[in-house]
């Protein structure tokens, strides 16, 4: 086991070679290699920080697909990149993270001013033309993180281009877990932690053991955003009651 001051050594080389990478590499490389790129330093940042990643079910298949995921930590972004080609959609806070927030923007991420309905009309608008395209779009419609112990209520407005576009919904179920199978709190970036604060609580463990379940999909035909919400945030609460 490595100690924390030699994992934070080794997470703050992986940000800065992640860094050079979005800033010399990235403008030469076309939309489906920057894909790779990311996947690829997402696995090794979760490696790097003891991140035992188990993945259920099957993920989304080739075409547009709406992933919709409950939100415990940042960690949970770095999991659905290392694991899909997703573009997320992310308050708009997310864009001024140290470093983190390059990456993202690099990535492809839509951001969201939550607190203008006009841009929530335009990221309404650039994600059914994302997923009419084929794209694989991510988010967390809880709007903001638990400790994992429970499923909060789904915000059903970014649903409504899933149901422009006829666009699958795939709800996503994730957990984090102490080796011996209890819920990893330390894991969970919620309340009022800083992003340090959360890092330093990760860089002390041994190892966390991440799940990530692919549910069933859900087709959005004839369904509203407020149906499609619902139907995922249920698929959701009735996994991690089953996990429970």
């Amino acid at each position: 086991m490595l100690s924390p001051s030699l994992k934070f050594l080794r997470v703050a080389g992986h940000v800065l070679a992640g860094t050079l990478l979005v800033l010399l590499r990235f403008p030469s490389l076309d939309r489906a290699e920057r894909t790779r790129r990311v996947t690829r330093w997402a696995a090794q940042l979760l490696a790097i920080l003891a991140v035992r990643v188990r993945v259920r079910g099957e993920p989304p298949t080739p075409g547009g697909a709406l992933v919709a995921a409950n939100h415990v930590s940042w960690l949970d972004i770095h999991l659905l990149h290392s694991l899909l080609p997703a573009r997320f959609i992310s308050k708009s806070e997310v864009r001024n993270w140290p470093v983190f927030g390059r990456f993202a923007e690099a990535s492809g991420t839509v951001f969201l001013v939550r607190e203008k309905k006009a841009d929530a009309m335009r990221v309404n608008q650039l994600m059914a033309e994302h997923l009419r395209a084929g794209d694989c779009l991510a988010l967390f419609p809880e709007g903001t993180t638990s400790d994992g112990s429970s499923v909060l209520p789904f915000f059903p407005s970014l649903f409504q281009p899933a149901v422009e576009a006829q666009a699958a919904v795939w709800p996503v179920f994730i957990r984090y877990l102490n080796g011996d199978g209890s819920l990893c709190i330390e894991a969970a970036y919620y309340a009022q932690i800083s992003l340090g604060e959360s890092l330093g609580k990760i860089l002390k463990l041994k190892e966390v053991h991440a799940e990530v379940t692919f549910l069933p999909a859900i087709a959005s035909q004839g369904l509203t955003r407020r149906d499609l919400a619902r139907a995922a945030e249920e698929a959701i609460r009735t996994a991690l009651a089953a996990a429970a």
